[in-house]
């Protein structure tokens, strides 16, 4: 691992910040070639440091895809060492509008296209990356094209290849059977997780019957639909040139999907966690968990120095207790998991595997 920088760091006030809450942030409308995109900014510039960006994916906007995980109290130890900016997909915000008919929804290649537009209007010249399944390939997408501008990826439930034929006709045959809601409520969601119809479930089936723009997401998950391959391979020409993390939950519908993607990645810049018992949305099951692996990552990186984690560390209910794989494929790989001995918790390889 790379030796850690010490920072200085700065108590700035952030923008726009809500007595006794969480920052409620500052939206901005930027336009780009395929349209206006909906941004919202919290907090204040920081010297030499990139801004931590997030994308959301299908049926959400980047409140309900990403407020359980950065309103989490240990996260606040984390983003306030950097500007944070969520995107929301265009038709995707709040109170959003719908697309006349005949309206031409961007691409996810062309989504990807629009960040180089965000980075200019907020004047930020590097991201840290944070996606959630449609998201995520945007910016895995924007990666591969503006490499020299990415210096992290966590990506949440990434599927990096094409539908197939078989996929597309099975997607069709679904399409006459199903709504667009449970189609996309069965790509957020794990079978046990539908079954049970959790709080979680019934909040989002009520947020997509509700939508006023319920046809913009429809686009939105057309567009995912028709993504093209990322044609990843491991040693090849086209793959990321930063550190990045795979996420997605036991049993989750993508979960194969990023178990194939890891295994297309260069195994010395990525990092595996497969989270137990979080469904298909880890970042809002289990926002501790991932905090704290995202605390590691950001440090692997060369940020946030230990002596800036004092609290997080004290603030933690498990530890982390690593063995080492014994599978010969794996040799280079660690798995951590959740244990409640107690013990200091080790900053993961770069190289590993997260079973947690």
């Amino acid at each position: 691992m790379t030796e850690l920088q010490e920072v200085q760091i700065t108590e700035e006030k952030p923008l726009l910040k809500a007595p006794g809450g969480p920052d409620p942030g500052k939206k901005h409308q930027v336009e780009t070639p395929y349209g206006i995109v909906t941004i919202t900014i919290h907090g204040t510039p920081k010297p030499k440091r990139p801004a931590i960006l997030t994308y959301h994916d299908v049926g959400q906007n980047h409140h309900s895809c990403f407020d359980t995980l950065f309103h989490f109290e240990d996260m606040q130890e984390i983003i306030k060492n950097f500007v944070v900016i969520h995107v929301d997909a265009p038709g995707m915000e709040e109170g959003a509008p719908a697309f006349p008919l005949g309206y031409q929804y961007p691409s996810l290649d062309q989504l990807a296209d629009m960040i180089p537009c965000i980075l200019q209007y907020v004047n930020f010249t590097s991201i840290i990356g944070i996606g959630v399944g449609a998201g995520a390939y945007v910016l895995a997408r924007y990666s591969l094209t503006h490499a020299d501008t990415v210096e992290g990826l966590v990506l949440i439930n990434i599927d990096p290849n094409a539908k197939g034929w078989m996929d597309w006709a099975a997607h069709k045959l679904t399409g006459l059977t199903s709504s667009i809601s449970e189609m996309i409520m069965g790509h957020l969601f794990s079978t046990e997780e539908l079954s049970k119809n959790t709080e979680m479930v019934q909040q989002q089936r009520e947020i997509l019957s509700h939508a006023t723009n319920l046809p913009n997401i429809q686009l939105y998950w057309s567009s995912y639909n028709s993504r093209r391959d990322l044609s990843l391979e491991r040693g090849g020409d086209i793959t990321f040139k930063c550190p990045v993390m795979l996420v997605v939950g036991d049993q989750a519908p993508h979960e194969d999907a990023v178990v194939e993607c890891n295994s297309k990645l260069d195994p010395t810049q990525t990092s595996f966690l497969k989270m137990a018992d979080s469904g298909g949305q880890p970042q809002l099951t289990q926002p501790g968990k991932l905090t704290e692996a995202f605390k590691y990552f950001v440090q692997g990186m060369g940020y946030m120095a230990s002596s800036c984690m004092t609290r997080l560390s004290r603030s933690r209910t498990a530890s982390l207790s690593s063995a080492a794989s014994g599978d010969g494929n794996r040799s280079r790989s660690r798995t951590l998991s959740q244990s409640s001995e107690a013990g200091a918790p080790q900053p993961p390889a770069p190289t590993m595997e997260v079973s947690c």
